[in-house]
Parts: structure tokens; C-alpha cells; sequence
């Protein structure tokens, strides 16, 4: 392990991986457990999130109200998502409570889920659904998904659906935390003012025990691209939203930075589209989306307006595309975000809380934690040349996917 990490692997399989920050006088820990909705077969849908609810439920130890308790009694800064790739509980304190800060993680972690707590939660998610139902963002991602990864796991929702969530039984939650939440597929992360040994220490005597023996659900990379047309006619809502999707390449590719910089270029702050779609009235909001998984990626452009206005807003996103590949980009505008990028990075990296989010990530993609001086340097070498080489292999033009979303039943 490079310097400044430290890391060591339990025999049961339990990976920790912690960068001392001696400058801090805070710690953040934080459990990456290796499992989301993309791992769930078809009768477990929604099962990851929620046995991230039951996670604070109670304990073999601790019920409900002593878990969050003792969180604030340590004043402790916590929460936990789920994902489609990973869950991650974390929680960030002050120095002297790394150590009490590590038991409570460790004992939620192995929850007694308990049958009238699963019950209560079962409804609490079912008004999460609910409440979701009232998001367009939350119809446009989930359309955008579905459109492009058909059956595949990746299209499915991550709070699940009635169905499934209402079928869900006690017995199944248990099966899948043994098998899901196993030593062997868990990794601690730690930064902050941490001291190695100490971790790993407490750390051998919290989780020792933990079982082993992961079941792997090795499911198979997403189908080919198919380009078409797709609409999603939704009248309760009062904005339409067009997409052009393209193949892109998986998270972690060499081109990462490169595709960063480009979503920044065409569609973030003071951006291309901002000027010259946003700020002309064509729409609301335009810009560009990478959307990337362990085994493929899509680049998504994007815009929302008028749905009576779908045929210009779509000729705005097509121009825009074509020119910045005509063309390519600028210095100054590489340059720009750059700059952002940079200072996005080091502010992230000196803050213990979302430090562990950047191991946490880097380990699940690179396998590995990336120093702040190697993603720094990542981000330096993105240049005109690395994104037009990348537009060239991956282009934006041509034939798409086309997804419409909204009132109006376009094209």
C-alpha cells in the first residue's frame, strides 16, 4: 500500500484501509459494503436500501433509540446511502471517539433486524416510494435507466417498487445480509487523525467474528447499445425532458478527467449550453451527463423546457453537440475548469468526512486509494488533445438514443 495509506486484511476477508491526516483533529470511519441494486435477483428488489434502514434499527446490543442515541452522544456527524453499485455507513467525530465511533459502526452493521422495527420500516419506504412518484428528476433517471439497460439489474430502482417491497419478508433480509454484508466483501475506510494500529486493532477485536463466505452475483455486463426512440408520457407533470444517449466508456477508464472536463465545458457552470441554450430561453436547464458503472457507462445529453418547444430544444442540444466536436475546445475553457476541478478535489481531500468517500470510491473502481497528489495530477493532464481523442472514439453525434419525458407524447 502507497504512502500515506496504511492497510492491513483480517483473516476472515475484512480489508481496512486508513490515511493518518496529521494536520485534523477529527477521524471519519466509514463501512463500504460492496453491494447495492444492481446485485439484487428480481424478487429482492429494493432490498439493499432497505436493509440499510434496518441497519439502525437495533442490534443485538442496542435497540433503535440507543443506536441514534449514541450517535449524538459521541457528536458524531453520520448517515448512510445506498446505491446501485455499494451501501456505505460512515460517521465522523471527534479524535478521542474514534474507537467508540468504530464499535457503534461495527455493531449496527450486524443488526438483529428486528420483525416489528421490519414492519415499521416496510411502510416508511413504501411513503418513500410515494413521495418519489412526485419527482420528475427521479422519472427521468429511472426512464434514462430503463431505456438503455432493458433487463438488466442496472435499470432497476433503488428503493424497489410496492411489489417487491411489499412481498419482502424478514427471512429473505436475513439471507441477504449473510451472504451480501460478509467479511470478505466489507472494507473499513478511515482518515482523519487516526492511528493505525489502534485501528487495526479495535478492529480485529469488533469484526473478527464476522462471518465469511460471500455469494458471489457476478451478473453479466448490460446488452449492447440499441440507438431508437423512446417516450415516457407522464401528464401530471408540467416540463419535458429530452435526452440523446451514447455509449461512453465504465468508471474508472483512463479517460475519466478527460470526461469530467468535457461535462463541464458543454453543460456546468457558465458553460456552452448555459450561454448558448439556457440564456437564449430555449430552456431551463441543458447540459451533460456521465453515467458510468464498473462494466459501461452512457454520456447522456440532456435538456429541460416547454414541451410544446421538444422540436427546438432538441435542434439547440444537436447543435451544440456537433460544434464542440467540430470544433473542439478551447484552452481558456480547459483551463476554467481545470481550476475548478482542482480546488474541488484538494477541498474534498481535506475534509476527513468526504476523504473517506474518495478511498471508498477509488478502492471500489481502481481497486486501490489514490493519493490527493495522484488525482490532483489526473486532473492536471487533461488537456484539448485528451478530449478531443476521446470525442473521437466515443462521439456524440450520429445515432443516439433518444428518450422523451413528460407531457407531451414527442416525437
Amino acid at each position: 500500500m502507497p504512502a500515506p495509506f496504511e492497510a492491513c486484511e483480517l483473516p476472515n476477508g475484512l480489508r481496512i484501509v486508513c490515511e493518518p491526516m496529521a494536520s485534523v483533529q477529527s477521524a471519519a470511519l466509514g463501512f463500504l459494503v460492496r453491494t447495492g441494486s444492481r446485485h439484487e435477483l428480481p424478487e429482492e428488489h429494493g432490498i439493499s436500501h432497505f436493509l440499510e434502514h434496518m441497519c439502525f434499527k437495533g442490534t443485538a446490543k442496542r435497540d433503535s433509540h440507543q443506536v441514534n442515541v449514541r450517535f449524538d452522544e459521541l457528536g458524531s456527524i453520520y448517515n448512510a446511502f445506498t446505491s446501485k453499485d455499494h451501501t456505505f455507513y460512515y460517521g465522523w467525530v471527534p479524535a478521542l471517539r474514534t474507537s467508540e465511533q468504530l464499535e457503534l459502526l461495527a455493531d449496527i452493521l450486524r443488526p438483529s433486524i428486528p420483525p416489528d422495527g421490519f414492519e415499521t420500516e416496510r411502510q416508511v419506504i413504501l411513503e418513500e416510494i410515494a413521495m418519489s412518484d412526485d419527482s420528475f428528476e427521479k422519472h427521468v433517471a429511472n426512464t434514462l435507466h430503463e431505456q438503455v439497460f432493458g433487463d438488466h439489474p442496472l435499470a432497476h430502482e433503488i428503493l424497489g417498487d410496492d411489489a417487491s417491497l411489499t412481498a419482502m419478508t424478514r427471512v429473505q433480509m436475513l439471507a441477504y445480509h449473510r451472504q451480501r454484508y460478509a467479511a470478505d466483501n466489507v472494507v473499513l475506510v478511515a482518515a482523519g487523525a487516526i492511528d493505525p494500529q489502534t485501528l487495526f486493532a479495535d478492529a480485529r477485536r469488533l469484526c473478527a467474528a464476522w462471518n465469511t463466505g460471500l455469494q458471489p452475483r457476478d451478473f453479466p455486463a448490460p446488452t449492447s447499445f440499441t440507438p431508437g426512440v423512446s417516450r415516457t408520457v407522464l401528464p401530471q407533470f408540467q416540463q419535458q425532458c429530452i435526452i440523446l444517449a451514447y455509449p461512453s466508456v465504465p468508471e474508472g477508464h483512463a479517460d475519466e478527467e478527460s470526461i469530467e472536463a468535457f461535462c463541464a465545458i458543454f453543460g456546468g457552470a457558465n458553460s456552452r449550453c448555459y450561454w448558448n441554450i439556457v440564456q437564449k430561453g430555449i430552456c431551463s436547464q441543458a447540459g451533460a451527463a456521465w453515467i458510468a458503472y464498473a462494466d459501461c457507462g452512457i454520456m447522456a445529453l440532456y435538456a429541460y423546457g416547454e414541451p410544446e418547444r421538444c422540436d427546438e430544444i432538441l435542434a439547440a442540444l444537436r447543435h451544440e453537440a456537433a460544434e464542440i466536436v467540430r470544433g473542439g475546445v478551447r484552452v481558456d475553457e480547459v483551463q476554467r475548469v481545470k481550476n475548478h476541478r482542482r480546488t474541488h478535489l484538494a477541498l474534498e481531500a481535506e475534509a476527513p468526512r468526504s476523504r473517506i468517500t474518495q478511498i471508498a470510491d477509488d478502492i471500489e473502481i481502481f481497486g486501490r486509494p489514490r493519493s490527493v497528489g495522484e488525482r490532483l495530477a489526473a486532473a492536471e493532464a487533461v488537456s484539448q488533445d485528451s478530449i478531443a481523442d476521446h470525442l473521437a472514439r466515443f462521439p456524440i453525434t450520429g445515432e443516439s438514443r433518444l428518450i422523451s419525458v413528460g407531457p407531451r407524447d414527442w416525437p
